[in-house]
């Protein structure tokens, strides 16, 4: 029979993926041990609450208030806790003791990464994340070390599984975002306040991870742009499908040329988009996640799978207590994270993209050309006008925030009205936006009814 070593392992909450870890630790050690070559003791389990029910039944003797003396009595330190603090003040303790550090917690690692993976490289530690973007999608280690050799241009992340359920309900069902809501609440998809979800900042918070790493640059969460769903409704979702579109929240992280200055930046942002049936995150459904990278050697690459759940993310998890318990066996000190290239963010507005806008327009002769001159004016080129049947109605949605949500119906309701979707080419985003509100003020429209980016194209 071979003799292992033993590595401890401390883990720092038992919630639905800190208990699922720690049942496979203690059920699959003779498995975890041969790929390692040494044997992962599970120490101890630091929680607030020793006696509080937990998902699965674990030893209770495993269990203790008294975080620190684990910490400094472990080899591989498992930081499942979420929230900033006290979980930053643990891994900084972790790491300065000199023990490798696993966590899910992108709250954490958005707000203080550089702090961290620079405690990390001081002492020759290792800080591994894997679980924090996707759940169970290997998405970290194929940026960081696959692609590494690559230059990624662009990364389109459906990276929040509760929004991408509720938009898939509306697509689907033709629930309202409201009733979509209610549904993901009570299948356990999302929380009792789903503020973080439905307002992009969950999918914020991941945007900086990914860009950061993707462009090796420390991309700080304040600089990444963000609107959620909150003012997305059934309407739009309905005409999205007719047109051929599927909405979807989107993280994008991308490399820019700033036009005025020729300059090389990188753009981190999260907003609701038109994307095309036909591309591959249109097939992304209910809860799942995806992440879809365009490299310039590799080409178009896409990763998808579980974005949640306990046991689905307890598997990336393990997939790094496991490469950091080979690295203790072989020895020698952690990698280091890659932020020489040090690109400046560059603001949302120089970001390049398509609008769709719906305008509700004064049913007489020449409203056309009069939205044609705003649009020129504007420098943005058409690409299609769609005009519908002259209706009465004078709805009015205006989704995201600013500068969008500067935009507001001036004209009163009553006199004939009819619809126009007018799809742009490529301009920059200040440009569109400045021309939505020119639009807005002008006397022919009664209404700027949608307004929605179109991505993936």
């Amino acid at each position: 029979m071979i003799e292992y070593r033993n590595l401890r392992v401390a883990l720092l909450g038992a919630g639905s993926v800190g208990s699922q870890v720690a049942r496979l630790l203690l059920e699959q050690g003779d498995e975890f041990a041969s790929r390692v070559g040494a044997r992962l003791e599970l120490v101890g389990i630091a929680v607030r609450d020793v006696n509080a029910p937990r998902d699965v039944d674990l030893p209770k003797e495993l269990f203790t208030t008294d975080a620190t003396s684990l910490i400094l009595g472990a080899d591989i330190v498992v930081e499942l806790m979420g929230g900033v603090e006290p979980a930053r003040g643990y891994v900084l303790e972790a790491l300065n003791s000199g023990a490798d550090v696993i966590t899910a917690n992108k709250a954490l690692l958005a707000t203080h990464g550089p702090e961290l993976f620079e405690a990390a490289e001081q002492v020759g530690a290792q800080l591994y994340y894997e679980a924090a973007v996707a759940g169970a999608i290997p998405i970290i280690r194929p940026l960081r070390d696959s692609l590494a050799g690559d230059t990624v241009s662009r990364i389109l992340g459906i990276v929040n599984g509760t929004t991408n359920f509720i938009l898939d309900r509306m697509d689907t069902t033709g629930e309202t975002l409201a009733d979509a809501l209610a549904t993901a609440t009570e299948r356990g998809y999302a929380e009792a306040d789903p503020t973080a979800d439905i307002g992009g900042y969950d999918a914020a918070q991941k945007a900086a991870i990914l860009a950061s790493l993707a462009f090796h640059t420390t991309v700080p969460l304040e600089q990444v742009y963000r609107e959620g769903i909150t003012s997305i409704t059934r309407e739009q979702v309905e005409a999205a499908r007719a047109g051929g579109w599927v909405i979807k929240l989107l993280a994008i992280c991308e490399r820019l040329v700033d036009p005025e200055t020729g300059e090389e930046g990188v753009s981190a942002r999260v907003y609701p988009a038109l994307i095309s049936r036909e591309h591959p995150l249109a097939a992304v459904r209910g809860a799942h996640n995806a992440v879809f990278v365009q490299a310039e050697a590799a080409g178009d690459l896409m990763f998808y799978g579980a974005g949640a759940g306990g046991v689905e993310t307890a598997s990336a998890v393990l997939g790094d207590v496991v490469s950091a318990a080979r690295r203790h066996v072989v020895g020698g000190p952690g990698v280091a994270e890659s932020t020489h290239a040090g690109l400046p963010v560059l603001d949302v507005g120089r970001v390049v993209t398509r609008y769709q806008i719906t305008l509700s327009v004064e049913d007489q002769p020449g409203v056309l050309a009069t939205v044609a001159n705003i649009l020129s004016d504007g420098g943005v080129s058409v690409e299609t006008v769609q005009q519908s049947v002259p209706s009465n109605t004078s709805s009015v949605v205006i989704p995201g925030r600013s500068p969008l949500q500067s935009v507001a119906p001036i004209h009163a309701a009553g006199a004939p009205t009819a619809t126009l979707v007018i799809g742009t080419h490529e301009a920059e985003e200040a440009a569109l936006a400045a021309t939505v509100e020119a639009l807005a003020a002008s006397d022919v429209v009664t209404a700027v009814s949608s307004v929605l980016r179109v991505e993936g194209s």
